[in-house]
């Protein structure tokens, strides 16, 4: 089964998670008021799901503003339509494609939740978004990774298992949360080597980190 295939098969049960685990709104809120944004700016996000984060950025660029959804899952991105008719959004708009290689121009921002994790070069990626949105275009990442505080042992246990639970193909690698791990610090790195930083924060027990800049 394909990774879009995947998410595809289990976007309703996906779509709850990604919208009422407690906290997970104000992650989402913060990433998006991470970016900067100003009235009128076209931001674009990269692996939207089934749109948990639509309404934070939509709030940030008004409904003068204009926000992108990028997916390659056909399934959470009917669960995303539909949130955005429900709720009359004219300025939100979906396309089924590929986050690391986005069939878009002219964006003043990127962001990307809980999604570097699954690219097997995430650093070609993020580099791909900066020269997108150009200097001083915004760049946002929020993923989970293990925690790396002192009680770390202990919620890595059960992150852990929701990470092997979670991967497309997760039968055929080793460590997927070690990988996840990789991934996560590569992308957050290049974001840190390439922007001007304005936020990095880890949160939710060490285990979510946010990482915001302008390309420079």
């Amino acid at each position: 089964m394909s990774a879009a295939d995947f998410y595809t098969r289990w976007a309703d049960l996906y779509d709850p998670i990604a919208r009422r685990i407690p906290g997970i709104a104000g992650l989402r809120k913060r990433t998006a008021e991470a970016l900067k944004l100003e009235l009128g700016d076209v931001v674009v996000e990269m692996g939207c799901g089934t749109g948990a984060n639509l309404a934070y950025l939509r709030e940030e660029v008004g409904p003068e503003g204009t926000v992108i959804g990028v997916d390659f899952s056909a399934g959470v991105l009917e669960r995303a339509r539909e949130h955005v008719e429900r709720e009359g959004w004219g300025n939100v708009h979906l396309v089924c494609g590929d986050a690391t290689q986005p069939p878009l121009q002219d964006a003043d921002a990127v962001v990307a939740t809980f999604v570097v994790g699954m690219f097997s070069d995430p650093e070609r990626a993020v580099e791909g978004w900066c020269e997108f949105v150009g200097s001083g275009g915004g760049i946002a990442l929020l993923n989970a990774t293990q925690s790396r505080r002192a009680y770390g042992p202990l919620v890595n246990v059960p992150f852990r298992a929701f990470v092997y639970a979670s991967t497309p193909g997760r039968h055929e690698l080793d460590d997927p949360t070690a990988l996840l791990d990789r991934r996560v610090e590569t992308a957050h790195a290049t974001v840190e080597r390439r922007c001007e930083r304005t936020v990095h924060t880890d949160s939710a027990l060490g285990l979510v980190r946010l990482t915001a800049g302008r390309v420079l």
